[in-house]
């Protein structure tokens, strides 16, 4: 079996949403299993998740965009994770990322470069979302890639929305094919390795 593992954090519940999504898409495939961990708000994760992350094929990262980057919670993960790096644990593993903020850019982009630096620097093999975007005057946010990301899953929640009304339904379909995408790449890396 293939082992998607999706860590993230989630500040009001939006980013769980769109993680919930995520974790949808990377379950369609037939030979995945996937775990979905939320980093808890002090930031500290069990020693258990470390053992997980070491175990799976593919690792997603996820956070809300919080001024300019991913919420400290998950900077404290990433930071706690140069064990990992000092001995090449995630090396050559899939990986992907997801951010959500309120306002249709804000700046998610940082959120995700972050996201990619940290997986190359553990020597991870990155995956994009694959998805054309939803740019006509005819689209709109109930279309998949509205918000437009290349390189990783992004949303809009506005800032006075519930986790019930936000991300929308484009947003949370992009994730969902960004899972899929994600879990189908890392079983055929596996099944490469094996053969």
């Amino acid at each position: 079996m293939t082992k998607i593992a999706i860590l993230y954090f989630s500040g009001y519940g939006h980013t769980a949403k769109q993680a919930a999504a995520v974790e949808e898409g990377a379950s369609s495939v037939n030979s995945a299993t996937v775990t979905s961990i939320r980093i808890p708000e002090d930031g500290t994760v069990e020693d258990s998740v470390w053992e997980t992350l070491a175990e799976a094929d593919a690792i997603i990262f996820g956070s809300p965009t919080y001024m300019g980057g991913p919420a400290w919670q998950f900077k404290k993960f990433a930071d706690e994770s140069s064990k990992q790096w000092f001995t090449s644990v995630w090396k050559n593993k899939i990986a992907g990322g997801f951010t959500n903020s309120a306002s249709v850019n804000g700046d998610k982009a940082s959120t995700i470069n972050y996201f990619f630096t940290l997986s190359q620097q553990h020597g991870q093999i990155w995956v994009g979302t694959g998805q054309m975007p939803a740019n006509t005057k005819a689209h709109g946010p109930e279309d998949a890639n509205w918000t437009a990301g290349s390189a990783g899953a992004l949303a809009i929640s506005p800032s006075d929305a519930s986790p019930e009304e936000a991300p929308r339904k484009g947003d949370l379909e992009t994730a969902r094919l960004y899972g899929a995408r994600i879990a189908q790449y890392a079983a055929k890396t596996r099944e490469a390795i094996a053969a």
